[in-house]
């Protein structure tokens, strides 16, 4: 008989005293906004943490925060019993602190922080800022920009509506994830279609970066 330690399996004694454990056991489920799937996907990569999973609700629930919180309960509920621990990549995000509360009582940690532009930045950092004439952009917004910002604001149709969404602003800034010739310029084409200065800050992956390395 072929030794089972060899072909990957549990001894006869390990199945005696302590059972087999469920398949995830000791790993640990990332629910994310597919905003930041790359980004997480790199650090996982670059640090190899194998232990964790991800999957994504869509991007796209940035339009109606308001559905947020739901979709990450309906997630939660769905993967629990499958893994050790679950951890929602997720700051408020418009969600005027349902969400936070929804994953106390869900017992499940998330992101601190209002939303991705100030963790990327770094909390601290970004809070001493106070930046209220900034609108922010980050790798993955300079990416879609048309898709999150210039059509569901109907800038497409009405190009003359810019000035009443962006008058109070001065400047976009984009927090840059990566070193990217290309999504710099885009990002500066981006700023020119507003009417805003342009600022771009490296700042990698920020707070994510010591969030996902706790886990």
């Amino acid at each position: 008989m072929a030794d089972d330690a060899g072909r990957g399996l549990p001894s006869d004694r390990a199945l005696t005293e302590t059972g087999l454990a469920p398949a995830r056991a000791g790993r640990v489920l990332l629910i994310a906004c597919g905003a930041l799937a790359r980004e997480i996907l790199d650090l996982k990569a670059a640090n190899g943490w194998d232990h964790l999973d991800l999957t994504c609700l869509p991007a796209n629930l940035h339009l109606r925060p308001e559905r947020i919180t739901a979709a990450v309960e309906a997630a939660v509920l769905k993967h629990r019993d499958d893994y050790q621990g679950i951890f929602v990549v997720y700051a408020d995000c418009g969600t005027g602190g349902l969400l936070a509360a929804k994953c106390v009582e869900l017992g499940v940690e998330m992101v601190a922080g209002p939303h991705c532009y100030s963790f990327f930045e770094g909390s601290a950092t970004f809070a001493a800022r106070d930046e209220m004439t900034a609108f922010y952009l980050t790798d993955f917004l300079v990416r879609q920009f048309d898709a999150f910002v210039w059509k569901p604001m109907g800038l497409d149709r009405h190009p003359e509506l810019r000035d009443m969404y962006f008058g109070n602003y001065q400047k976009l800034v984009y927090q840059a994830q990566t070193d990217d010739p290309a999504l710099d310029e885009k990002a500066r084409d981006c700023a020119a279609r507003l009417g805003l200065d342009y600022e771009r800050r490296l700042t990698g992956y920020g707070d994510l970066t010591g969030v996902l390395a706790r886990l």
